[in-house]
């Protein structure tokens, strides 16, 4: 049973940092692919950044430069460091991961199975 807890969101100033945190649990693939996506009211669902179990990225234009994906294999967290925050950036943010056998990095939501509650981050 996957479970994928976020926490870390809130309110911040433009050009503040945030962290994520997305606590994993029962995932336990050795080669697999997470992700960070957003989705601002009025939006579709767009990928962030991506990483996969040998530590490569991607990101989305948007993202990149200002954004860091990470995952503590020691705790089985996985984060977006998020600098240089826009307004733009407002949006409710999920972590998910790829199904077994699917550890190919994508910002495609519909190539991903598991998903987290979400949490808001708020630039102003």
């Amino acid at each position: 049973h996957v479970q994928l807890v976020e926490s870390g969101g809130g309110s911040v100033q433009a050009g503040g940092s945030l962290r994520l945190s997305c606590a994993v649990s029962g995932y336990t693939y050795n080669r697999y692919c997470m992700a960070w996506f957003r989705q601002a009211p009025g939006k579709e669902r767009e990928g962030v950044a991506s990483i996969d179990s040998a530590g490569r990225t991607t990101y989305a234009d948007s993202a990149k430069g200002r954004f860091t994906i990470s995952k503590d294999n020691a705790t089985n967290t996985l984060y977006p460091q998020m600098n240089g925050l826009k307004p733009e950036d407002t949006a409710m943010y999920y972590c998910a991961a790829r199904g077994r056998f699917q550890y190919r990095l994508s910002l495609r939501p519909d190539e991903y199975v598991y998903w987290g509650q979400e949490t808001q981050v708020t630039v102003s």
